[in-house]
């Protein structure tokens, strides 16, 4: 039978997913469901959305794990299409799914959180309640523990010391990333053996013979030496990486991608992290992660693999300055040993995703692909103008006929107009790509420091913006952009 600390000390008990935990509102019942709730996030949608029919399981399976928890959190959804029409309106749903969160019928923000069940569940539990919770007791502490996540608990023998604030600012600042938890029972400090100090506890799952399970602060009493003790030690030596985790792994990065899987296969996941881990234990001064490799198959494909079937890791770096690196060989302990000795010796050529080099690149518009991005944009004595495209873009496509017509327009001047597929190649990282098309004036005495073009898209709007910026007066148009006439125009 389970304790009652087990309940009382905050333990959400995992359920079944199922459709029945998320709440179906309409009009007519939205704002007195709510009220009836302190936290719910809701799921505006319609039932031919694709993406709407993609996250469903996954919402319903976060509704399952939420049951119980504390504070309480609630899913619910509402058909835009049908019996919601008012309500979607009245909240501005333009688009589906849109998920906001609610506290009772207050809307409260939008969600911008992942779009899988776990993540689901840490994000909102990030939102609602403290930021670290109140352990009364050694039960309480073991409820806190039983988990699969890496926690913090911070033990206070007075909750005004410096150290106890800071540890509750930082806990506020990450709580959507890790989970906090701390106590000022005497029962449990005279346990831990110290005053006052804070506890990093791998789970069970992610326990090895690499590193400490239990990690002790050992830092100063200030925001920062928390914060700094949470973040660098949360990871550990090499971290499980996530789509919803990704953006916190810093470069120099090495990851090794493979079938990553702790709910179905945990002991084969850590059969490979392990050995990824013999290694990185040698090497303190870069960060290394294992990913799940059909989550991240976009990254794949950016290192140039397009599918792998085999069950060992295949293994990528990327240095301080953003430089992709593969390891070739089928991966060993050895294999993998020598490919990050050589990284760290930088002994090792950067991978390059690249279409192969025209053969005729002749005409108005250049060609630009990763290999001939220098001889075409960096070397040249004249000015750049390059369009960053994806072939799939309607944008794009609409502005192709007019970018043609530019180049031909200035095909006798010292000015080069180029164009590059952004999803093809890799581009440099001092042209920040985030949408198709994004244009780039590289002037030819300062290649290093391309501008952004955010002019117009029309022929005349380049030409009035070429003529002004260009190095060289253009022999063709004035500096506002007018065409010159030539003694043959007057005749």
């Amino acid at each position: 039978m389970l304790s009652k600390w087990f309940v009382l000390c905050f333990l959400a008990l995992g359920a079944l997913a199922a459709e029945e935990d998320v709440l179906d509102l309409t009009d007519g019942d939205f704002t007195a469901e709510l009220d009836r709730h302190d936290n719910t996030l809701v799921m505006f949608y319609a039932p031919w959305c694709g993406h709407c029919k993609r996250l469903k399981p996954e919402y319903a399976e976060a509704a399952g794990m939420l049951k119980g928890s504390d504070p309480a959190i609630t899913l619910a959804k509402v058909d835009c299409t049908e019996g919601g029409k008012e309500t979607c309106s009245k909240y501005g749903v333009s688009g589906y799914p849109t998920l906001k969160i609610f506290s009772k019928s207050e809307m409260v923000s939008e969600y911008n959180g992942p779009r899988e069940a776990k993540g689901i569940v840490k994000y909102m539990k990030g939102q609602v309640g403290p930021a670290s919770k109140e352990l009364k007791g050694e039960e309480c502490q073991k409820a806190f523990l039983d988990t699969d996540e890496v926690s913090f608990i911070g033990y206070f023998e007075d909750e005004k010391s410096e150290l106890a604030k800071s540890f509750q600012s930082v806990a506020k600042k990450l709580r959507e990333k890790a989970r906090f938890a701390h106590s000022y029972a005497k029962s449990l400090l005279k346990k831990e053996g110290l005053k006052n100090h804070i506890k990093l506890y791998r789970p069970k799952v992610l326990q090895n013979k690499f590193e400490e399970s239990v990690v002790e602060h050992d830092g100063g009493d200030s925001i920062a030496d928390v914060n700094d003790f949470v973040t660098k030690n949360y990871f550990g030596l090499v971290g499980v990486r996530t789509r919803d985790n990704a953006a916190s792994f810093e470069n120099p990065l090495v990851v090794a991608f493979y079938s990553v899987d702790y709910v179905k296969n945990p002991k084969g996941t850590n059969y490979w992290r392990n050995r990824i881990m013999k290694v990185a234990k040698e090497f303190p001064e870069f960060n290394f992660a294992i990913s799940n490799k059909d989550d991240f198959q976009h990254e794949l494909n950016d290192f140039g693999v397009e599918f792998t079937k085999s069950e060992k890791p295949v293994v990528f770096a990327r240095d301080d300055k953003g430089l992709k690196y593969v390891l070739k060989d089928e991966f060993s302990v050895e294999n993998f040993q020598k490919f990050v000795k050589d990284f760290e010796e930088k002994n090792l050529e950067p991978f390059i995703k690249s279409e192969p080099v025209p053969e005729d690149n002749s005409g108005p518009v250049k060609v630009v692909v990763a290999k001939n991005f220098e001889e075409v944009v960096t070397k040249p004595d004249a000015d750049v103008l390059i369009e960053f495209y994806a072939p799939w873009c309607g944008h794009c496509q609409k502005l192709t006929p007019i970018y043609d017509e530019l180049g031909e327009k200035l095909a006798k001047e010292n000015v080069v107009i180029a164009k590059m597929d952004a999803t093809a190649n890799d581009v440099p990282p001092e042209f920040e790509v985030r949408g198709f098309p994004t244009l780039y004036w590289v002037p030819k005495k300062s290649k290093s420091s391309p501008v952004k073009y955010e002019g117009g898209r029309e022929l005349n709007d380049f030409i009035k913006y070429i003529a002004e910026h260009s190095t060289d007066k253009l022999k063709g148009y004035d500096r506002k952009g007018n065409p010159v006439k030539t003694p043959s125009d007057e005749l």
